[in-house]
């Protein structure tokens, strides 16, 4: 039930929370770019729409950072449930019985009754926490450092807009950079969560294929 330090900065964010915002940030802007050559078929404004697309992915990323902290307020909030329960439990038995609630189920079952009891006194003997979940610095640059990722995900991405005039040729420009980072993105993923890397990466390349080809399809 243990929080790292807050004034921690290392490690701030998982791995995995680092992977994924990077990943929801190229799908919202690949779906973006896809749909410009449907909707412009050359328009002069595609500056414009890019612009619409960095701002989108700063939306997201923002709303994404404020849900991050309600997931961290919520944590909080459940590990000080546990802590009353098992400290105010009528009897060791009950309190045994939370405590193996609030574990990990492979866990739970190795546990004897004497492991139990021994973690029931040590957090008797915690000093009291606070009386409600509180934010700590850590969540705030946790918060700040997703919307960050969310935001930079998208320049890849969109720098062949920028520095191609041929809307076209950008379009297709920048879904290679798209498909090349999904790929990296999946293939870490993969790393990370015990699934085939290279089966991850091309899974993700599929997704973003398939929100590329649509667009084909429609005239983009």
């Amino acid at each position: 039930m243990a929080e790292s330090p807050a004034g921690s900065l290392v490690g701030v964010l998982e791995p995995i929370d680092r992977i994924s915002e990077i990943l929801f940030g190229l799908i919202m802007v690949l779906t973006f770019t896809s749909a410009i050559g449907v909707l412009t078929a050359g328009d002069p404004q595609i500056r414009t729409l890019i612009i619409g697309a960095i701002g989108c992915n700063l939306a997201w990323g923002l709303i994404d950072g404020g849900v991050y902290l309600m997931a961290r307020l919520n944590d909080r909030g459940r590990k000080l449930m546990t802590f009353r329960a098992v400290t105010q439990a009528a009897d060791p038995a009950e309190a045994h019985r939370v405590i193996a609630g609030a574990l990990p189920p492979l866990l739970a079952p190795l546990l004897s009754s004497e492991q139990l009891e021994a973690m029931r006194r040590q957090l008797i003997q915690l000093a009291a926490p606070p009386a409600h979940p509180q934010l700590s610095r850590r969540d705030w640059i946790g918060a700040s450092a997703i919307c960050l990722l969310s935001f930079l995900s998208t320049f890849p991405v969109i720098v062949p807009f920028l520095v191609i005039d041929d809307v076209r040729l950008a379009l297709r420009t920048s879904n290679l950079v798209a498909m090349a980072m999904l790929f990296l993105c999946g293939y870490a993923y993969g790393l990370r969560t015990g699934l085939r890397p290279w089966a991850t990466g091309l899974s993700m390349i599929a997704v973003g294929g398939v929100l590329v080809g649509i667009a084909i399809v429609l005239g983009g």
